[in-house]
């Protein structure tokens, strides 16, 4: 297979992952967020959070159906442009991505029609009945990324296996296929990433809501829990990072190198914080770098080895400079979301978050920072790995199928305008329904339901009677 054809193979794959991998992310954060609002609507009583769960779970609907569509689209690349890495490593992979179909993608869907359809039909002394069914969507939405991450961890830190006279890969051990040495960290990492994507697109949503009207109690509401998620868990994902860091220095140690910048093998190593990576003469040029502080981060010692580049040939090595801004990219997005945190902190403090009109703003810019720091944290993960599949095992040269470059071209022209037009679409519906403020009902004294409409930064009242409860006029 000529390299045009393993290029436009791999162009492909990461085109339709990068598609892909934004719709589970904000699922899986989705579901645990309507699950919360649900389980405070059940505690208080209180019909905000009842609306809050009602607006979100229309979104997550969506978003469900698109992360679908796109996964299998993905997976159908295997079959056509990654036949021989189907083969080599199926015996290991192939039950790992049935177990992800029949247990969490079942789960999902089959109490996901029970969320949206089965609401109404319980009464509100069996209304736990429907928390317990967005706790199983969201339950099942965990337990998808634990099946598809464990997939992708044995890819980068292969374990529990052995090789027949196919030299196909082969299972000895499940446990340790399941639970391979970077499993652990990237499920956390990768969770608490979908979290924070959740939370920051919540705030947005409510800071857009509360802009057009200051005084829209879900706006306020959305934005508040938003806020306390970014303060909160942003310093957890911190630290999740640096300990997801060391592993990969353990076990990935050229994709650290990559990801630094470092050429050479040095002790007290320091931290870049900005360079331009040239392969060419093997140096970071008009670097920016603090002495000592890379050996500090990555082994917690001062005078701590970071092995370089060089301690490969050149063809072991990953493509330096996308691993070096990529990680750049997320590392800055996730302080940013940190400062972000902090600040709303401050207002709240001063009783000021919902009436600071520049932070509001703010807030609408960064809703999508988590799908760009997950994106450009993919791009780390995977091209950090290179050039192989299999980390130091199947190269990536070697796990192509033999077909023509024109025809992986042609498929490639072809998910590109597909993908821009049906979830170009998709995601232009997703937004449009962000943009309708929920609706807010009340009960009031004499059991009427009032429903608030906000318009600006007036409101109006509509009030409907219901039907009696035999059903009869009156």
């Amino acid at each position: 297979m000529s390299e045009l054809a393993i290029d436009l193979a791999r162009i492909q794959f990461a085109f339709t992952v990068s598609f892909h991998i934004i719709f589970p992310a904000f699922s899986i954060g989705l579901a645990s967020y309507i699950t919360v609002l649900e389980a405070l609507h059940l505690r208080t009583k209180q019909h905000q959070y009842l609306e809050l769960s009602k607006y979100w779970t229309k979104i997550f609907a969506v978003t469900f159906g698109m992360g679908v569509v796109s996964g299998i689209v993905m997976s159908y690349q295997f079959g056509t442009n990654w036949g021989v890495f189907s083969d080599k490593t199926g015996p290991v992979l192939g039950p790992l991505m049935g177990y992800e179909v029949l247990t969490a993608f079942f789960l999902e869907a089959g109490f996901l029609g029970i969320m949206l359809f089965g609401r109404e039909r319980v009464g509100p002394k069996l209304h736990f009945l429907a928390v317990a069914v967005v706790a199983f969507v969201a339950f099942g939405t965990l337990l998808s990324a634990t099946w598809i991450l464990s997939v992708n961890s044995w890819m980068q830190t292969p374990a529990g296996f052995d090789f027949n006279d196919k030299g196909q890969f082969v299972v000895t051990d499940w446990f340790e296929v399941v639970f391979n040495p970077s499993f652990p960290y990237r499920l956390v990492h990768m969770v608490i990433a979908a979290y924070l994507t959740t939370a920051f697109m919540v705030a947005g949503v409510g800071a857009w809501h509360l802009l057009r009207a200051p005084h829209n109690e879900l706006g306020r509401i959305s934005f508040s829990m938003g806020m306390w998620m970014a303060v909160l868990v942003t310093p957890i994902q911190i630290v999740a990072g640096d300990l997801h860091g060391l592993n990969t220095l353990e076990h990935q140690p050229m994709k650290v190198a990559a990801m630094e910048g470092h050429f050479d093998t040095q002790k007290g190593a320091p931290l870049i914080l900005f360079g331009i990576p040239n392969e060419e003469t093997e140096t970071v040029d008009y670097k920016v770098e603090i002495p000592k502080l890379g050996s500090i981060i990555l082994t917690h010692s001062v005078d701590g080895e970071i092995k370089g580049l060089k301690s490969v040939p050149p063809e072991e090595r990953p493509p330096v400079a996308t691993v070096f801004w990529s990680f750049r990219i997320m590392v800055g997005i996730g302080f940013l979301m940190l400062g972000m945190g902090l600040v709303s902190l401050w207002l709240r403090y001063k009783k000021t978050l919902y009436e600071t009109p520049w932070f509001l703003r703010t807030c609408v810019y960064a809703a999508p920072c988590g799908f760009l720091a997950i994106l450009a944290g993919w791009v780390t993960t995977e091209v950090g790995r290179q050039p192989y599949t299999v980390y130091g095992l199947l190269k990536t040269s070697e796990s192509v199928s033999p077909i023509d470059a024109s025809a992986v071209g042609a498929s490639l022209a072809v998910f590109v305008v597909v993908y821009f037009v049906i979830f170009g679409a998709g995601i232009y519906y997703l937004l449009k329904l962000m943009r309708k403020s929920p609706t807010k009902y009340e009960q009031d004294l004499d059991g009427r339901i009032v429903t608030r409409l906000s318009h600006g930064n007036s409101s109006k009242d509509i009030t409907v009677n219901p039907q009696p409860a035999s059903g009869k006029e009156s």
